[in-house]
């Protein structure tokens, strides 16, 4: 990556996890997919799975559990092997909220605010 690709590269990092971290799942969406568009290998793999989790969370505010459940598991699953990456997140922290999520949802179990997944940036 050149200079300006990658600072374009981190400004839309840092607008996509704004919207996760926000809970504006929709807009998150959009925003990973595009920088999902410029990766390949194991990042593009880890956003991939972001994008998933995203769609899931958009899922359960609707009320569709079934689908939040599998979509989270996919995405969990396509990150959890890739914790390495340097995406600039802290992915270890991230796929163990996720397991917590999804255990809670398998076992259809009260959610909270604090359930909800967050982006933490390394």
């Amino acid at each position: 990556m050149n200079e300006e690709s990658t600072k374009s590269f981190k400004d839309s990092l840092f607008i996509a996890l704004n919207f996760f971290n926000n809970h504006e799942w929709y807009e998150a969406h959009d925003a990973f997919e595009e920088i999902w568009n410029s990766v390949d290998g194991d990042e593009r793999q880890v956003i991939q799975g972001i994008l998933q989790v995203s769609v899931s969370q958009f899922h359960l505010s609707k009320g569709n559990l079934n689908g939040a459940t599998i979509l989270l598991g996919e995405g969990l699953g396509r990150i959890k092997t890739r914790t390495k990456t340097n995406l600039g997140i802290d992915l270890d922290s991230f796929c163990r909220s996720l397991e917590n999520l999804l255990r809670k949802l398998q076992y259809q179990e009260t959610l909270n605010e604090s359930d909800k997944p967050f982006l933490k940036p390394l």
